[in-house]
């Protein structure tokens, strides 16, 4: 600062004698009106209000080891000190490490004194800083306490931003660093290495401060390096985060193989956010996603931005709401990879779980009008496609979880025997429709226990109820309860697809109640004898799940497994007793003569759906 010339008069101070002495006989030539005094900081003989600037090159870090309370009086004196020798105006700069307990606490002080308070990012790691944490400066700049107001003005400034970002708490400031601290962790490990480990973080809008992008870090290190392949960035369409090749650590890294690059990085689309196109995407994001380049790139070397068919997908939200059971959620349409749209319900609270889907129909043309040219505008949101597809069941467990009815004996007369179904979970109400128009005789009843999810397959998803259709809203537990007190022995099958709202739980579907054995005791006494229990399981906790099939096993005494590929979902059959078929080859020949007696002409069938694959992997248990 005083070679620069920006100022001359200042005054250094250090409690060493040794460090004071050499300072002086270092500049005492070469910068004559600099001064160095022996003083200690928590104790200073300087008169109030002497100076425009406190500049602290990271003495508080130093000091600030611990939160004992010996240590926090001596950072309170410091505090005290600075306070009383500064000028109203003037500014205390702090050059710091930013560790949580020491920004919390200088944050808490000075902004409790009425100071406006702003952090700034001034280096971060990288080729020309030797330190792998950031490095910042806290400017507090003083005000005149003001009794009763004390409106706090808390910032923060990125090292890539101009302009500070105002922040509501010193909870959310001291956030916002330990964001930037971790990536720059992550960069640095990035750096060193390609590894085998998925490397994941969010980018987030300047404007909102909400998420924006999601990045993936894919590394293929056994795979050959060539002069091009170092490095790609792959865009996922919009709406299509939850497949399984972008959603899951196995997809990806099959994307990266397929794509040929040594690291990619996905980067997945947030509904709330707008974009620009897939120019306007790499334009934003070809700065960011350097700093996440593997060691060895080439200088100059042109990162490619890829993507399915070279655009960022389509994705409508149609309605967004909130229920007091199942939390926000929202209806939107998106685009899938065979051109066709899709209409999703996804609870945002488990915001990477698509909870119903359904495949809609292209609107079909008036009497007259001519058929849409291909270079027309694609259906948008002021363009809704018609109708939903009810002949499609877009979710794989939905289309095993139909295919167990073969288990109810012999399939030929199936489509047209009086069943009856009890469904649990309605969600979009996919498949007890599907149940509905392909069992022509079967009377389905159906339970949920949010009102709101009604309202929702009846508006969005094409449901409606009718003479061998009820919904009955309440809980599952207490319905199945009270028929098996009333009424059992009455369903030929009943179907479990039940979400659970507690994530903390290592099993997202169903709630831990429905599979305790005392329950599933209550669902064998309302199932026929010759009925079958149908239960999606998704359970991610292996010790879990071997309790929940032991307990199934307890109850009823066959028990069929089928697992969806890539996916955590595996649908279970179960049957009260032990005269169903025990070799898995009966239930392919059932599965084959129950698809046939399905398919009747005039009524649409999707051709991919074959009963038979659906049990084709099918363990007894």
């Amino acid at each position: 600062m005083y070679d620069m010339g920006m100022c001359e008069d200042i005054v250094n101070i250090d409690i060493s004698d040794a460090v004071i002495r050499q300072m002086r006989e270092r500049n005492a030539s070469k910068r004559p009106k600099m001064s160095y005094l022996l003083m200690d900081m928590l104790q200073m003989d300087f008169p109030d209000a002497l100076f425009q600037v406190v500049l602290d090159k990271g003495t508080l870090d130093a000091i600030f080891t611990d939160e004992e309370e010996a240590t926090l009086a001596k950072v309170d004196r410091m505090f005290a000190e600075i306070s009383r020798v500064l000028q109203v105006g003037g500014r205390y700069l702090c050059v710091s490490l930013a560790q949580a307990h020491v920004l919390k606490k200088a944050v808490e002080y000075f902004s409790q004194e009425g100071w406006v308070v702003r952090v700034h990012q001034v280096a971060s790691s990288g080729d020309k800083q030797q330190f792998v944490l950031p490095i910042f400066v806290y400017v507090m700049t003083k005000f005149k306490k003001v009794p009763g107001l004390a409106p706090q003005i808390l910032e923060i400034c990125p090292e890539e931003q101009d302009k500070p970002m105002r922040v509501e708490s010193t909870e959310r400031l001291v956030e916002a660093v330990k964001d930037r601290q971790h990536y720059a962790l992550l960069r640095s490990q990035l750096s060193k290495a390609s590894g085998g480990e998925q490397l994941s973080l969010d980018l987030c809008s300047k404007e909102s401060g909400k998420p924006r992008y999601t990045l993936h870090v894919v590394d293929s290190p056994s795979m050959k390096p060539s002069r091009d392949n170092h490095f790609a960035i792959f865009i996922i369409p919009q709406g299509r985060e939850t497949e399984w090749l972008f959603g899951t650590e196995d997809g990806r890294r099959q994307l990266a193989a397929s794509a040929g690059f040594r690291r990619l990085v996905t980067a997945a689309l947030h509904r709330e956010q707008h974009y620009e196109g897939m120019a306007g995407i790499q334009a934003e994001l070809s700065g960011k996603v350097m700093e996440l380049a593997p060691p060895g790139l080439p200088a100059r070397q042109q990162v490619p931005f890829l993507s399915v068919g070279g655009d960022i997908g389509v994705r409508t939200v149609r309605h967004r709401d909130t229920s007091p059971l199942s939390g926000e959620y929202v209806v939107e349409d998106v685009k899938g990879d065979d051109k066709c749209y899709f209409r999703r319900l996804v609870f945002l609270s488990n915001r990477n779980v698509v909870q119903s889907e359904a495949r809609l129909l292209a609107p079909a043309p008036l009497p007259g009008q001519k058929k849409r040219r291909k270079d027309r505008k694609k259906p948008g949101s002021t363009e809704p496609l018609s109708a939903i597809d009810k002949s499609y069941l877009c979710c794989e467990h939905h289309k095993a979880m139909v295919a167990g009815l073969c288990l109810l004996g012999s399939p030929d007369p199936l489509p047209g025997a009086p069943l009856a179904v009890l469904v649990v979970g309605l969600g979009g109400g996919s498949l007890p429709l599907f149940l509905h128009d392909y069992f022509s005789q079967a009377r389905v009843a159906v339970v949920e226990i949010d009102p709101s999810m009604l309202e929702v397959a009846t508006r969005w998803f094409g449901f409606s109820q009718g003479d061998r259709m009820r919904v009955h809203v309440s809980d599952g537990l207490d319905y199945v309860a009270k028929l098996a007190a009333e009424a059992p022995a009455q369903y030929d099958a009943i179907m479990f697809d039940v979400d659970s709202k507690d994530l903390t739980v290592g099993m997202s579907c169903p709630p831990p109640a429905f599979v305790e054995k005392p329950f599933l005791q209550k669902v064998k006494t309302i199932l026929k004898p010759e009925g079958v229990f149908v239960l999606n399981l998704v359970c991610r906790d292996a010790r879990l799940k071997e309790s929940v099939l032991a307990t199934l096993r307890e109850v009823f005494p066959l028990l069929y497994a089928r697992h969806i590929d890539g996916e955590v979902n595996e649908i279970l059959f179960c049957q009260p007793g032990p005269k169903g078929p025990q070799d898995p080859a009966e239930l392919l020949v059932r599965a084959r003569a129950l698809e046939g007696a399905l398919r009747q002409p005039g009524r649409p069938w999707d051709s991919s759906y074959v009963l038979a694959d659906m049990l084709q992997a099918v363990k007894i248990l």
